[in-house]
C-alpha cells in the first residue's frame, strides 16, 4: 500500500492456516472455561511461577472476546516456560486484551462460526475483521482478496453463515474505501467494489447481533473531506458505523478530530477506534511513505473498551494485533507474522 492507512501486516489469517486456527480456537475457549492456560497449564504457572492463564476481561468495560489461544497467549507461555519472567509480564499486556480476529480466505464460514461460538461460551462478543476485496491493498505487502465478485459475494455469504444469531463486531475491509479515492484502485473495478461493499454491509446487518463498521481511513490521511461521499456510496448509512486508525499510530485524541468531522458529514454516524499502538502516536522519521510500517519506539494504547471520551465513539479496539508485522521492513518479517521482539518493543514502551 502507499502508507495511508497502514492496515499492511493483515493478510486475512495473518499467515495462519484457517482450519487449523478455528480448531484452535475452540480448544482454547474450552481450556478457559474449566479454568486451565492455553498452554497447558493446570496448576496457574509456569517456570519461575509465572502465572501464563489468559482470562476474559470485566464484561460491563470491555465485552469482546479474548483468545486464550492468541499468538500473544502462545509467546506469554513460552516466556514463562523459559523463566523469563519480564518478557512474559510485558507480552502478557498483549494477550490478556481482545484483539481482532481477521477471517482468511479459504473457510470463512468454519473461522467465523469457531470465533462467535468461542466468544459465546465466554458470554462474549467476537471481534471480527473482514479483508478479502478484490485487488486489496493495490498490489502492495497485503495484496491479495477474492479473485472476482462473485468470489467475494460468497466468501461474505460464508462469514453470516458462520456468525449467525451470535453476537459479533466486524470492521469491514480496511483500505478499500480508502484505496477508491487515492487513485490506486484500477478505474474499472470501482464501481464493482462500491457494490460489493454495500452488499457486504446489507448481508451482514441482515444477521440479528452484528454491528457493522466500514473502515473510514485515519487522522493522517491528507483528504478527510473527500471520503464521506465515497463511504456513503459504500453503504455506511445501513452500517452501524465507521472505523478509524485501523492498524495505524495516530493519538486517540487525533483519531477522535477526525471520526467527529467524518461523522457531521454522513449523518452523525457513530464510529470506533483502533488504539492497538497509538499510544505514542505516529513515528515522524524516516521515509514518509514507509513511516506506516513497522515502525521504532511505538506502544500500546488505550485497552479496548466501550467506555470512551465521546458519546459519538462506540468503542475503542485493538483491530490490529499489536505484535505482528506491518511488512517486510525495517528488519521485520513478512505481513502479518508475529515479530517478539517487535511485541515487547509496544508492550515496555507502555509502562
Amino acid at each position: 500500500m502507499y502508507g495511508v492507512n497502514g492496515v499492511n501486516g493483515t493478510n486475512g489469517t495473518n499467515g495462519v492456516n484457517g482450519t487449523t486456527r478455528a480448531a484452535a480456537t475452540l480448544l482454547g475457549a474450552a481450556l478457559l472455561l474449566t479454568g486451565c492456560s492455553s498452554s497447558g497449564a493446570d496448576d496457574g504457572g509456569h517456570g519461575g511461577g509465572v502465572n501464563a492463564a489468559v482470562t476474559q476481561r470485566p464484561g460491563d468495560r470491555d465485552p469482546y472476546w479474548v483468545d486464550p489461544d492468541s499468538r500473544a497467549a502462545r509467546q506469554l507461555a513460552a516466556y514463562a516456560e523459559a523463566g523469563r519472567t519480564a518478557d512474559a509480564a510485558r507480552v502478557r499486556r498483549i494477550a490478556e486484551q481482545p484483539t481482532g480476529e481477521w477471517i482468511g480466505p479459504e473457510n470463512p464460514e468454519r473461522e467465523a462460526r469457531g470465533f462467535t461460538e468461542a466468544a459465546a461460551k465466554a458470554g462474549r462478543t467476537a471481534l471480527l475483521v473482514l479483508y478479502d476485496i478484490p485487488h486489496r491493498d493495490c498490489g502492495q505487502y497485503s495484496r491479495g482478496g477474492a479473485a472476482d465478485g462473485d468470489g467475494y459475494r460468497a466468501w461474505i455469504d460464508g462469514v453470516a453463515r458462520g456468525v449467525g444469531d451470535r453476537a459479533a463486531t466486524v470492521v469491514l475491509e480496511p483500505d478499500a474505501v480508502l484505496h477508491l479515492v487515492d487513485g490506486c484502485t484500477p478505474q474499472e473495478v470501482r464501481e464493482e467494489r462500491y457494490d460489493l461493499l454495500a452488499g457486504a454491509v446489507v448481508r451482514l446487518k441482515s444477521l440479528p447481533r452484528t454491528k457493522v463498521y466500514l473502515d473510514a481511513g485515519n487522522a493522517g490521511w491528507g483528504r478527510p473531506d473527500q471520503i464521506y461521499g465515497p463511504l456513503r456510496r459504500a453503504g455506511v448509512e445501513k452500517a452501524d458505523g465507521f472505523a478509524v486508525n485501523v492498524a495505524n499510530f495516530y493519538s486517540t485524541e487525533d483519531s477522535l478530530a477526525y471520526g467527529r468531522r467524518l461523522s457531521a458529514k454522513v449523518g452523525g454516524k457513530h464510529f470506533v477506534i483502533d488504539t492497538s499502538r497509538n499510544g505514542n502516536g505516529p513515528w515522524t522519521d524516516g521515509d514518509p511513505a514507509e513511516r506506516w510500517c513497522n515502525p521504532p519506539g511505538r506502544a500500546l494504547g488505550e485497552p479496548p473498551t466501550t467506555r470512551t471520551a465521546d458519546p459519538l465513539v462506540d468503542a475503542y479496539l485493538w483491530v490490529k494485533r499489536p505484535g505482528e508485522s506491518d511488512g517486510a521492513c525495517k528488519g521485520g518479517p513478512k505481513a502479518g507474522d508475529w515479530w517478539a521482539e517487535y511485541a515487547l518493543g509496544l508492550a515496555a514502551a507502555s509502562e
